[in-house]
């Protein structure tokens, strides 16, 4: 301790305060500027970079990636409500406010002269407790269509206009049933989130197979086929350049002509299996059709002998739609064309191509039974079709969410108002022992700031709302605030649901940033993160 300290000890207790103030003003600033945006209601947020690029969007998870924050506090809070998404999807604002609120009604208590360490220990108990009851409140449901419609449209109202949401919440529910395979769990990656800037965000829909960004490369190609089979080939059909240096020599025009031939019949040779093979399968009475769709190229003279029997092909095909392809037509793909069969043959009931400007699209569309799927977003501009897609992706994990947990808790607050009222009961406060019931205190009127929140957002008399909900809860009811009327209504009946593992999430994540906060009494400037050993030459070490 430097003699500085010594002569006044008051000036570490001032410089404790200090880091502590500034923790608890970066939690509120940051709760101020995201709880405008929770909930249906919620408002949205316009971000200017630099380059003058404009976004609107309300969705928490996006506000915190693309703010610019230069208060440290601030910027981990932020890290820490991102991770949140990643792990479950949602519940990036509520974990802000959560934060936020924690903050606040511990600064209360600090003001009047209590620890930290005994707020935290408050904090502790209090998350123990709420983890427990929330395992009690949640209510045990299987897998069935109608719920998981609630579940996708509770998720999707939040993040897009109450008529979208209601447009979309179908085709994501659906989507996720498509490729849903019990007892595995869904694997959202076969689902193929496709943008295409056209018509409205309502003509989003879900394409019960493949949507390819590219079409034929011949103009007299079909542009649409009828109960296609489908080719998958990873076979170059044109003139292949060596691996390694190596060059050609002749000596006279002759000589290269030959090698022209050679080259050529050898790519005829390969056409020639694929066209018997197009031919055993589809006879010549014109109502079955054959597509190619090549992850190679194909070049002009091949694409030429193709078109005049009548076959689809698609070259440079991605490689992630080959690999779906598959799983949404059947068949199997091919590195050669040597052991061709019926077999390997994929079936699509309609194939055809879709032109935008001078972009191309080929839709694979009828197949069988899908195991992969695609969502395609239209929009009229880019904000939209970012903002679309941003709720989509929230939209699938909560349906997953729910087929994982195999449950779901009642929504509109109605858990955070029961959580409340469970931790303020006198049957749980007698498991309570000494100052640590202030933190539980603390806790369970941060929980109130979601309710709160979301009447706010509605324009409703917060307090009004709160009181109704909780005479409601001490009567033995579960209810959620009804947003349009201000009343307290059943959320299983309107088929509101919050995710079990995003609330579980929010609670334990919230909690621990709040306490870790709390207790940060000095804020340090330190060295560059990562370097290891002592104070180099010129640095000193810390002051003893």
């Amino acid at each position: 301790m430097s003699a500085a300290q010594l002569l006044n000890p008051k000036a570490e207790s001032r410089r404790r305060g200090e880091a502590l103030r500034v923790n608890i003003s970066a939690g509120e600033g940051l709760q101020d500027v995201l709880k405008s945006n929770l909930g249906p209601l919620g408002t949205i947020k316009m971000l200017v970079d630099g380059a003058g690029q404009i976004k609107l969007t309300k969705d928490g998870n996006v506000l915190l990636r693309e703010m610019q924050i230069q208060n440290p506090t601030a910027v981990m809070i932020a890290r820490a409500a991102t991770a949140q998404d990643d792990i479950c999807g949602d519940g990036t604002t509520s974990v802000v406010l959560l934060v936020g609120e924690l903050l606040k009604q511990a600064d209360r208590y600090i003001q009047e002269g209590l620890h930290p360490r005994v707020i935290t220990d408050g904090f502790e108990v209090a998350k123990n407790a709420a983890l427990k009851f929330l395992d009690q409140f949640k209510l045990p449901r299987d897998v069935d269509r109608e719920l998981l419609l609630s579940v996708a449209r509770t998720s999707l109202a939040t993040k897009l206009s109450g008529s979208l949401a209601q447009k979309l919440t179908p085709d994501i529910v659906d989507a996720v049933l498509a490729i849903y395979q019990p007892p595995a769990k869904p694997d959202l990656h076969m689902i193929e989130i496709m943008k295409m800037q056209h018509r409205t965000a309502s003509d989003t829909q879900l394409i019960r197979g493949l949507a390819l960004d590219h079409g034929a490369r011949h103009p007299d190609m079909p542009k649409r086929v009828e109960n296609a089979y489908i080719l998958t080939l990873n076979v170059s059909l044109e003139y292949e350049k060596s691996e390694i240096n190596s060059g050609f020599f002749y000596s006279s025009a002759e000589q290269r002509d030959k090698l022209v031939e050679s080259e050529r019949r050898f790519v005829d040779a390969k056409l020639k299996k694929i066209v018997e093979l197009k031919k055993q399968v589809c006879g010549n009475d014109g109502k079955k059709n054959f597509v190619i769709i090549n992850q190679k190229g194909i070049d002009p003279l091949s694409l030429d002998v193709l078109a005049k029997n009548g076959i689809l092909a698609l070259r440079r095909a991605k490689r992630r739609n080959m690999e779906r392809l598959q799983l949404v037509c059947g068949g199997v793909a091919q590195n050669s064309v040597d052991d061709l069969s019926p077999e390997v043959l994929g079936w699509a009931g309609l194939v055809y191509e879709q032109q935008l400007g001078e972009e191309k699209f080929t839709f694979i569309e009828d197949v069988k039974e899908p195991k992969s799927v695609t969502i395609l977003i239209k929009g009229p501009n880019q904000h939209t079709i970012t903002q679309v897609t941003d709720a989509v992706r929230d939209g699938l994990r909560s349906v997953y969410n729910m087929i994982v947990d195999k449950s779901v808790v009642p929504g509109a607050g109605a858990f955070q108002v029961a959580c409340a009222e469970h931790l303020k009961s006198d049957a749980f406060r007698k498991t309570v022992k000494g100052k640590a019931q202030y933190g539980v205190d603390a806790f369970a009127d941060a929980l109130l700031t979601i309710p709160k929140t979301l009447a706010a957002n509605a324009g409703l008399d917060v307090q009004d709302s709160i009181a109704k909900l909780q005479d409601e809860h001490r009567d033995g009811n579960v209810v959620g605030l009804d947003l349009a009327t201000g009343e307290p209504m059943d959320p299983t009946l309107e088929g509101v649901y919050d995710s079990f593992r995003v609330l579980r999430n929010c609670i334990a994540s919230s909690c621990g940033i709040a306490s870790n906060l709390l207790l940060c009494d000095e804020m340090l400037k330190a060295r560059q993160m990562g370097r290891s050993g002592g104070p180099g030459p010129g640095m000193e070490g810390p002051e003893e």
